[in-house]
């Protein structure tokens, strides 16, 4: 797993965040016995209370205007506000078969989306109440500046709830959820990949994976000897789990990844593990802890069926691409050409970004699951690949 371009230097205080957190995973792998599963090393890099990339004040998201400024990645959400409005016609949509106007967003970045969601609804009708669910306490507050102009609509929870009718929304979560990798040996036994302590640094070490880890790997692919892949299974765990509180509506997930058959092809012989520092992708989740994102691909097939186990339905699956292009797109473009000729020029690119399929267009893939829907909301007219999971 060798960087894909040289790491940008860190200023003094990521460096020195950077080592606090080092010395926190030392200790926590020293406290195991020498060796940890990569799936907890991932945990506690980007979660631990206080130091994890998520849990600690990193300035992570940056707007697509203010990359120099820092960040290590951008969402679609920043690109545009054409994608929260095109999005928007999927949500009402949802809300209204439902019977509901609360939407919960998990993972809200900066509140772009929520910040042109709201509004976009509005114009159809819907006056939303929108709930987030946000681990990272630095966001949260600059979700809640940003969002302040909304009042008592806008509302932030600590914990799942017990039942949720209405639109669920996650851009970009799945991917961030701890994996367990694995190995092929060359006898064909099952490796679990895991992180062990060493003088010089963290360390990749493998050992005979348990018997869950072991029977899940066997079931999704053959034998190859000397890959390496991941399993998500909290991912997995969260979709059959959405099926205890999801009463009624639909959920839309929004991540890169592939169906099954394309994520564990024999090609794809290193798996999907990928870090953003400072807008450098790489591929070694072992340095730079705490101060950079690490994220795997999703395994789309994957999550269908945990939330067909969880009495979901599955709704709909397609390319960003295409969802975007059925949803609408087109036709906001052509309205804000009309309406402001110089924000239409602005977002010219960023419209390019979201559907070219060099880009995040045909990468990122939209996943509908739900209850009590009788048809997929629009964005899966043309193009759904329901049939691919």
């Amino acid at each position: 797993m060798s960087s894909l371009a040289p790491l940008p230097d860190l200023d003094p205080a990521s460096r020195e965040h950077a080592a606090r957190v080092a010395a926190h995973l030392h200790r926590h792998i020293a406290q195991a016995g020498g060796w940890v599963p990569f799936e907890e090393f991932m945990g506690q890099a980007l979660y631990a209370p206080g130091l994890g990339y998520y849990a600690a004040g990193s300035h992570k998201l940056a707007a697509a205007d203010e990359r120099a400024a820092g960040g290590d990645f951008v969402t679609a959400p920043e690109l545009t506000p054409l994608f929260a409005h095109t999005l928007a016609v999927a949500v009402a949509h949802v809300l209204r078969a439902a019977g509901s106007s609360e939407v919960l967003e998990f993972g809200a970045g900066t509140g772009a989306l929520a910040a042109a969601l709201l509004p976009a609804l509005q114009e159809q009708g819907i006056e939303a109440r929108y709930r987030i669910l946000e681990v990272s306490a630095d966001l949260r507050e600059r979700q809640q500046r940003r969002l302040a102009g909304f009042g008592a609509r806008v509302q932030w929870l600590d914990r799942l709830p017990q039942a949720f009718t209405g639109c669920v929304l996650a851009n970009e979560v799945l991917d961030a959820m701890p994996v367990r990798l694995f190995r092929w040996a060359e006898d064909g036994a099952v490796l679990e990949r895991g992180v062990a302590s060493t003088a010089a640094g963290f360390a990749w070490q493998d050992r005979p994976a348990p018997d869950d880890l072991a029977r899940t790997v066997r079931e999704r692919m053959p034998p190859l000897p000397g890959y390496v892949s991941e399993v998500n299974l909290q991912a997995e765990a969260f979709m059959r789990q959405m099926g205890q509180w999801l009463a009624a509506g639909a959920a839309l997930l929004i991540d890169y990844g592939f169906p099954r058959h394309e994520y564990y092809h024999p090609q794809r012989i290193a798996g999907t593990l990928m870090c953003h520092l400072r807008h450098t992708a790489h591929a070694d989740p072992l340095v730079c802890a705490g101060v950079q994102d690490i994220t795997a691909h999703v395994d789309f097939t994957a999550m269908a069926d945990a939330a067909f186990e969880g009495g979901l339905d599955v709704l709909g699956y397609t390319s960003q691409a295409r969802f975007l292009l059925n949803a609408g797109l087109p036709a906001g473009l052509q309205a804000l050409r009309e309406s402001s000729p110089g924000a239409y020029a602005r977002s010219l690119n960023a419209v390019q970004k979201l559907v070219s399929e060099a880009e995040m267009g045909e990468l990122f893939k939209v996943l509908a699951v739900g209850r009590g829907l009788h048809a997929p909301p629009p964005g899966f007219e043309r193009g759904d690949r329901l049939g691919t999971l």
